[in-house]
């Protein structure tokens, strides 16, 4: 168990090394020494793996707080969800960070960059390797920190300064949200150890629909709907764009998004017992998961459309949590985790060939320039789209086909979803790498492949996003579903997961999900290849295509609704206490003081005249005071 603590400490370790030396430690070896710390937690967290006994193992480091009979340790939990966590974490994690040695290379805060990054993989580790909800949630505040400090990284440009403040506020509504439920645990259970409080639970008798479990399961999911981005706390994610690349792939695909999935299925013999707060969640992610979607059809920003992918695969991995699909829902993480992060950096590598731009209308014909970027990128999009036998489609099909036998129009949704990200994905493909080039001259001039640094990660991340889907092939391929079999111990006290449908409708609904998924890759060829249709300049929307480019203005509705009236009331109250507390009290009786001192000052300055008055009056005053005390005996 000692690797357990040394997996997130190698990252901690980066941190201070580049963080406190990052004027002094040579630019040669920052990228080295934040790599190396992430690599190292990964062969940890692969050796933590591959011996693994199968048994919960909790490595206890000391006691932090007691009070009476409320104890929380700071120790680590090692079962199959923290293990499969860890590895996609330092995996991916460690990709990313080789990636940034090419992408950041030039960018003068590179030290700086590369401290926030081990730090943003410490706190995501300590998330997932606690064995309490506190624990759970330091990790959760810390990953908070630093994509505020990621996001707005170049923090001279005020408008990135403003999206990272956006993705702070927005966390921490959320983050009350799971406070409150760390507190109702404490009160009810009086413990927020994990095995603690399922032990309790499962001996409790507690029958489904117990109030007290759905406020505590309601609280909970608030936290992920701000974290993991769900409809309303959603919009902070594709603001998120404004930090680094490398930062998008990272929040996005191997870290923080994936918080709130992983706190539920942790939770999930909470939330088995709750069948209101799964009915919510459900229908929460499928709002989600068709508004971002519709969204995508019509963005022009590469990373924006990725966005808003991300807020829309999210919204499946709620879905199949409402339907208590367990592992497939985990499953989406993983395979997410692989095509997301490739198409996040192979974006990247675009707007570094691109001289930093980022409108999908001044590109095209980019594959003859980027071949190693083209390919990878086609990978990746094959593979979010579902398309078989690519790893998205494995993963998304099993949460639909949960989704199917629980509730038929939840399922009918889900699929219009589905045939919108096949759609605004491969517009994104045809626009970018298809077609004549509709840049500059400078821009065509500059263009050429990324480092090796940079398309290395992009190959690996592309063998697994191409056969990650194996890693769980379904009995009705000839697999053995490995990953859930993995998983199973995980939900042994819940009593109860989702049934998948039967073979031959699971099947049907395999051969519907890929039609749809192909007709509406065959739709963005002809409009965008055949047709070589561009999409017009901005301002020129009209009717729905309007509101749906504007996001359905619910950015505004905020700004109207919550943001301007919050910020007139503070510069109100501001106001008023800079009136009086500062100006009447703080300063009035600063100019009292100075004004009785002023003419105290006077008695003492060497004129004889005012010693004999100040004389005077003193004895004036001591013989009142004395016929007082005479007279009044």
């Amino acid at each position: 168990m000692s690797l357990a603590v040394l997996i997130p400490l190698f990252p901690l370790i980066g941190f201070l090394i580049n963080g406190l030396g990052f004027r002094r430690v040579p630019k040669s070896l920052v990228g080295v020494i934040g790599s190396a710390a992430a690599l190292a937690s990964f062969a940890c967290a692969l050796s933590l793996f591959l011996n693994f006994s199968g048994q919960p193992e909790v490595a206890h480091i000391f006691d932090w707080i007691t009070i009476g009979d409320l104890n929380i340790s700071m120790s680590f939990q090692i079962d199959q969800l923290s293990l499969l966590m860890l590895l996609i974490i330092t995996g991916v994690g460690s990709l990313i960070h080789i990636y940034s040695i090419g992408y950041m290379h030039h960018d003068e805060g590179f030290g700086k960059f590369f401290a926030f990054l081990n730090l943003f993989l410490f706190f995501m580790l300590l998330l997932v390797l606690g064995s309490n909800y506190v624990v759970m949630f330091i990790g959760w505040e810390g990953v908070g920190l630093c994509s505020y400090l990621l996001i707005g990284f170049w923090n001279k440009n005020t408008n990135y300064g403003n999206a990272a403040r956006k993705a702070f506020i927005m966390n921490r509504i959320g983050d009350l949200g799971f406070l409150l439920g760390i507190f109702l645990i404490i009160t009810h259970f009086g413990t927020v150890e994990y095995a603690d409080v399922f032990s309790k639970v499962a001996e409790g008798g507690y029958e489904s629909g117990d109030k007290t479990l759905m406020y505590i399961t309601l609280l909970l999911f608030v936290g992920a709907m701000g974290k993991s981005a769900q409809i309303p706390l959603y919009t902070w994610l594709p603001d998120a764009m404004a930090g680094p690349t490398p930062v998008s792939a990272l929040i996005h695909a191997a870290t923080m998004v994936t918080a709130g999935i992983y706190m539920i299925i942790r939770s999930n013999v909470l939330y088995s017992l709750s069948p209101e707060t799964l009915e919510v969640i459900g229908w929460v992610g499928t709002a989600t998961a068709l508004l971002a979607a519709s969204i995508g059809l019509l963005q022009n920003d590469i990373k924006k459309v990725l966005a808003y992918s991300t807020v829309s695969q999210l919204g499946y991995m709620f879905m199949g949590l409402g339907v208590m699909a367990y592992s497939s829902s985990f499953f989406h993480v993983m395979t997410h985790a692989f095509f997301k992060a490739l198409l996040f950096l192979g974006a990247g590598s675009v707007i570094h060939a691109m001289s930093d731009e980022q409108d999908i209308r001044s590109m095209g014909g980019l594959r003859k320039k980027l071949p190693i970027t083209f390919i990878t990128f086609l990978i990746a999009t094959i593979a979010i789209s579902g398309i078989p036998p690519f790893a998205g489609f494995f993963s998304k099909d099993e949460i639909l086909a949960h989704v199917y036998e629980h509730n038929k129009l939840m399922w009918v949704l889900a699929l219009a979803g589905s045939m919108m990200t096949s759609f605004y994905m491969f517009r994104l493909l045809f626009l970018t790498f298809f077609g004549e080039f509709r840049g500059t001259h400078e821009q065509e001039h500059h263009l050429h492949e990324s480092p090796i640094a940079m398309t290395a990660p992009l190959m690996i991340l592309a063998v697994l996003s191409a056969a990650g889907g194996f890693f769980n092939l379904p009995h009705i391929f000839g697999g053995h579903a490995s990953l859930a079999t993995f998983m199973e111990p995980l939900f042994a006290q819940s009593h109860v997961e989702a049934h998948a449908p039967d073979e031959a409708t699971e099947k049907m609904l395999m051969i519907i999900s890929v039609i749809a998924a192909l007709v509406s890759a065959a739709v963005a060829y002809v409009i965008y290849v055949s047709k070589k249709a561009v999409p017009d300049a901005d301002g020129t929307e009209t009717g729905l295509q309007k509101v749906v480019y504007n996001k359905y203005y619910i950015d505004e509705l905020y700004d109207t609704v919550f943001v301007k009236p919050i910020t007139a009331l503070s510069n109100a109250f501001y106001s008023f206490v800079e009136f009086l507390v500062i100006d009447l009290i703080v300063e009035g009786i600063g100019k009292l003081v100075k004004g009785i001192a002023g003419e105290a000052r006077l008695v003492q300055n060497g004129t004889t005249g005012y010693y004999i008055f100040a004389m005077v009056i003193s004895i004036a005053v001591m013989l009142i005071w004395g016929l007082r005390i005479f007279i009044l005996g």
